[in-house]
């Protein structure tokens, strides 16, 4: 039986993506190839347990989620990743979307599951590993996410969407300060003052208190 390396799963609000607000079932995977200076999750830096790709489904399909997350780590770098993601589509009838850090091929990714894209800003110490190949790979569903640790971060990631016009071709632009080291009222003041056509993001799990 096919399986994936699991940290951990879990129901939770969902935080993040125009998806937030949303009661969610989380698959965190094992592993990741970045080491971002602001990571919340290195928990999952390390191997996890095998679990088969057929019992996660049952579990999603019993759940009262709205939707699903496979999230890591890196969820890419699992070579049952394709596998559990089109196991979820067929089987379960709930959106599902895939969190990723950019650095690899998202064609991976099955039809009709949403990629949440990350572009590493300078502040991560990771904006080196950005797969820009992938930026042709972004589907009309899909959304892309800055996290942003200062106002060098938002100059780079600003300059970043206008000149790759990333609006035009994915459903959403995301901006999200680094929880506790900027201040959001900040991030707002200059997204209004440039006129940015992108979307503040809160990690409004965490601002509620949740997992």
């Amino acid at each position: 039986m096919a399986t994936v390396n699991v940290c951990e799963t879990f129901e939770s609000i969902q935080g993040e993506s125009t998806w937030a607000g949303l009661l969610c079932f989380f698959i965190r995977l094992s592993g990741c190839n970045l080491r971002c200076k602001y990571c919340d999750t290195t928990h999952a830096y390390t191997s996890g347990r095998d679990v088969e790709i057929a019992k996660l489904t049952e579990e999603v399909a019993a759940s009262k989620a709205a939707i699903v997350e496979i999230t890591g780590g890196e969820p890419l770098l699992q070579p049952g990743f394709r596998e559990l993601a089109i196991q979820l589509r067929d089987s379960t009838g709930k959106p599902i979307l895939v969190e990723t850090n950019g650095s690899l091929d998202i064609s991976v990714v099955p039809d009709e599951v949403i990629t949440i894209m990350d572009v590493k800003c300078p502040g991560s110490g990771q904006s080196h590993a950005m797969n820009l190949a992938n930026i042709k790979r972004l589907r009309s569903k899909d959304e892309v996410k800055f996290v942003l640790s200062d106002r060098a971060d938002y100059d780079w990631a600003k300059d970043f969407v206008l000149t790759h016009d990333l609006t035009s071709i994915c459903g959403a632009v995301l901006f999200s300060p680094v929880f506790g080291l900027l201040k959001a009222d900040d991030l707002g003041k200059w997204i209004v003052k440039d006129g940015l056509p992108v979307r503040l993001q809160m990690q409004l799990h965490k601002i509620v208190g949740m997992k």
